[in-house]
């Protein structure tokens, strides 16, 4: 796929004070903003053209956005008025420059790297009219694990969440805007209506994968890519 969005239009309120002066998409992991990681992300996937839906602080994503040598064509749009993440999908995907054709969505907090081509053969071989990248994250507590007569065996410190969640990551296929509301939120209507009729694929994403909206996932982000890093050798 050549084209994706960027939904960027979010307050990040629980990022206070940092988005008080750049959106949550600026925000900075190990020296990198998010926008920057996902934008070169999306380029090695083969992405020609970007659209970002932008809205808190668009003018400092618009600065950022040219002041950097970017790897493929972005387009900036605004709503006038807040849309929902439904409705937000729907009027960035009418300005992608191919319409009859699928693309991605992400979510503009989320920091993943994991192979788009193989979610997009995914998405093809199941015949979806949208495919989930699905997401384990860490639960923030630790558990207890317990042997057939309810003795403790052992301690698990943060351990994958047993339930996969909605990862932000998306393929669609190029039917999908005429699903999506015009307001709203496709979560509790386009796909739940895909979901009975079987038209809705979940990719299990099996790397690391960290929804930045809080300052402890921040911190905690900073902390988890540095142990990758050094367990790699980088």
């Amino acid at each position: 796929m050549r084209q994706a969005v960027i939904l960027a239009g979010g307050q990040g309120s629980r990022l206070k004070p940092y988005t008080d002066t750049v959106p949550k998409v600026m925000i900075e992991i190990d020296g990198r903003c998010i926008i920057d990681h996902q934008l070169d992300w999306l380029a090695e996937a083969g992405v020609t053209d970007v659209v970002v839906s932008a809205g808190h602080l668009s003018e400092v994503l618009l600065a950022h956005l040219d002041s950097r040598e970017l790897p493929v064509r972005v387009r900036t749009v605004v709503e006038d008025q807040p849309l929902g993440r439904g409705g937000g999908l729907k009027f960035a995907g009418k300005q992608l420059p191919a319409p009859d054709e699928g693309w991605y969505a992400l979510n503009g907090d989320i920091w993943t790297r994991f192979d788009l081509r193989g979610m997009t053969a995914y998405h093809r071989e199941r015949q979806a009219v949208a495919t989930i990248g699905l997401a384990r994250p860490r639960l923030p507590w630790g558990v207890v694990e317990l042997d057939e007569l309810g003795r403790v065996t052992d301690f698990v410190e943060s351990p994958p969440s047993p339930y996969p969640i909605n990862g932000g990551v998306y393929v669609f296929s190029p039917q999908i805007l005429d699903l999506l509301p015009d307001v709203g939120d496709h979560e509790r209507t386009t796909f739940p209506s895909l979901a009975k009729e079987r038209r809705l694929a979940g990719y299990p994403i099996e790397t690391y994968w960290r929804a930045i909206d809080t300052a402890k996932d921040l911190s905690e982000a900073a902390k988890e890519l540095a142990s990758l890093r050094s367990t790699l050798g980088d």
